[in-house]
């Protein structure tokens, strides 16, 4: 939460020439409310049903990049479906950059709480090890602009073993 995925993503996708998705603005569009109604509707349960079911469609599509949510890692099912079906970039963030990014954004229902900064802290100690699980790749985020982020992310990609760039190029072309 917090650590740029959409901001960067949009960008990788345009310099791979792929199509960008957002799997939390794709539940919005799909059901024509925001993540906070949802929440509070449904409870956190719901949404993570309506993710993971828009998660493992979009999974399977050709040639795009996928933004998840925050929260997306902690259902083994996404973990999964993530792993088999592309090359995962954990941007990781520490918490003190996390609380300046989301301080002041209303829209993160997790964090609407007596003590936000704790909650991030919490989330983040229940949420690094999953995305290390499931990381390909990790790029540190702190303290750089966002195209150094972009070119680390292809530079790491370029790097990969032979049988990994090849699914990315393959993946690429489809």
């Amino acid at each position: 939460m917090g650590a740029g995925k959409t901001t960067v993503g949009r960008l990788v996708a345009k310099h791979l020439n792929k199509e960008f998705y957002d799997s939390d603005h794709e539940i919005e569009r799909r059901t024509g409310v925001n993540i906070p109604l949802i929440f509070e509707l449904e409870g956190e349960a719901g949404f993570r049903r309506r993710e993971a079911a828009v998660i493992d469609e979009l999974a399977h599509t050709d040639n795009i990049v996928l933004a998840t949510g925050g929260g997306a890692v902690l259902l083994p099912e996404n973990r999964e479906v993530l792993k088999r079906n592309g090359t995962v970039v954990y941007l990781r963030a520490n918490v003190n950059e996390l609380w300046q990014r989301t301080r002041n954004d209303k829209n993160r229902p997790l964090l609407q709480t007596d003590n936000p900064r704790q909650k991030l802290e919490q989330l983040f100690e229940q949420r690094d090890p999953l995305y290390q699980e499931v990381a390909t790749v990790i790029v540190d985020t702190g303290g750089q602009a966002v195209g150094s982020i972009v070119h680390e992310i292809e530079k790491r990609l370029s790097q990969l073993p032979l049988q990994d760039r090849q699914e990315v190029q393959s993946n690429e072309q489809k």
